[in-house]
């Protein structure tokens, strides 16, 4: 266990919990366990951490990779038949059509290896996507261990809550292990182990500042660290150049700051590269004239929160009544008697915003944006976070049963720089503009 806890920081609670669940390699562990929390919270990290340190036999697959059943089943078989080989990789040698063969075969499989009497660990990574293949995956991995009779614990690892999983038809319900986000101390600890050869105190103040500058925008464990990485050269260049030592915190913060300022416009949007970014430090150059960037670098907003803002004002000032018109593709038709010409009407930018409820916002959202959005905890974070930076505000509750209605605060032209940046034409979802 001291071995873990300088290998997986912060983490102390959940390390013991699945140490307790996992036990000996003999003993019969739960048979699924289904961990959950936002993006870099550690789940993977953790997960691999431990199966390997204490050397129990396991897989780990990507359902992103596996994206249908067949692959799926195949990967998670071949690896099984490799975990005693000294060869790197695994070339396909198992195929498996159905669950049912993969039941018949995952026993033999285990017999051969020799696994018959150890547990072993199956951990599906984006667990999300199992959603979406076929209706027996699901409860079939939860009850793994009961059909082959075998040792067997199946992990989950998602950042979906599990009410979002659980199938109509009822299932055998895992052990559910939440991993919080990391606070603003734990951060702290974890950049600071990465500290190269400076001292330690040194490093840590470097960590002190850039949490300082990013933390109100930014939770993320690697975001942070690229962060750090990219910047701590620019840092210690006074102490290189013998301008400053190590221990003049406010002279090194005087150099640092601008360029702090000029990462919070191009690294975290990563619309250039770290080569691009270490060429801006070293030419001194403006953010906004460095080829390729866009000329809305002010606009400081992950990629989902952009999209989130533009539907927002769009449920803000697009009556309800338009929304089939506009994001259904097989919407029917529509009377022009049920819309006022542009002329007989007060444009509703002048009338202001108005409120909309949470699930409106949502289902405009999923119509906008090109990729399938999953709606993870990390999509209701990014809105929480927009009510923060004031941005939407929140604007309560109508009645008991109705949920959160926001407002959109921001201007047209402000919404017109964020579509910019995702190539999204707004003007043509706007009513007052038809």
């Amino acid at each position: 266990m001291l071995h873990l806890e300088n290998v997986v920081l912060c983490r102390e609670s959940q390390v013991s919990t699945l140490q307790s669940l996992f036990g000996e390699r003999h003993h019969f562990s739960f048979p699924s366990i289904f961990i959950y929390g936002h993006t870099a919270s550690g789940k993977t990290y953790v997960t691999q951490t431990l199966l390997k340190t204490l050397e129990l036999p396991h897989v780990f697959v990507n359902c992103v990779e596996c994206f249908t059943l067949r692959l799926l089943l195949e990967q998670i078989l071949n690896k099984l038949s490799h975990l005693n080989s000294a060869e790197e990789g695994c070339t396909t040698q198992i195929t498996c059509d159905t669950f049912n063969d993969f039941v018949r075969l995952f026993k033999q499989v285990t017999k051969a290896e020799g696994l018959r009497d150890q547990t072993v660990y199956i951990v599906l990574d984006k667990a999300e996507y199992l959603r979406d293949m076929e209706a027996n995956l699901l409860p079939g991995f939860l009850r793994l261990q009961e059909l082959t009779d075998r040792n067997v614990t199946v992990i989950f690892l998602s950042e979906i809550i599990w009410e979002k999983f659980r199938p109509n038809t009822g299932c055998f319900e895992p052990f559910v292990l939440y991993f919080p986000d990391y606070s603003i101390g734990n951060l702290q600890k974890i950049l600071c182990n990465d500290h190269p050869r400076y001292s330690a105190d040194f490093y840590a103040a470097y960590i002190n500042i850039l949490l300082g500058v990013f933390y109100t925008v930014c939770r993320d464990l690697k975001e942070l660290r690229h962060l750090a990485v990219l910047n701590f050269p620019k840092y210690c260049e006074p102490v290189v150049k013998g301008e400053a030592s190590e221990r003049d915190t406010r002279k090194l913060w005087r150099n640092i700051e601008p360029h702090l300022k000029k990462a919070m416009q191009t690294v975290y949007l990563r619309e250039i590269s770290s080569s691009q970014w270490e060429k801006l430090q070293q030419d001194d150059t403006d953010p906004g004239q460095l080829k390729g960037l866009s000329a809305y670098t002010h606009v400081e907003l992950p990629y989902y929160s952009k999209f989130i803002l533009i539907a927002a004002y769009l449920a803000s000032y697009n009556p309800a009544r338009t929304d089939k018109r506009f994001f259904l593709k097989h919407h029917g038709k529509i009377k022009k008697t049920n819309f006022l010409k542009k002329h007989e009407k007060t444009s509703n930018h002048l009338l202001g915003p108005k409120s909309f409820p949470l699930d409106r916002l949502l289902a405009i959202l999923y119509s906008i944006v090109d990729s399938r959005v999953a709606p993870t905890a990390n999509i209701f974070s990014q809105i929480t976070s927009l009510v923060t930076l004031q941005l939407l505000t929140l604007v309560g509750h109508d009645d008991q049963l109705d949920g959160p209605k926001y407002k959109c605060t921001v201007s047209l032209d402000f919404i017109r720089a964020i579509a910019r940046t995702v190539n999204f034409d707004i003007i043509k979802y706007l009513y007052d503009f038809l």
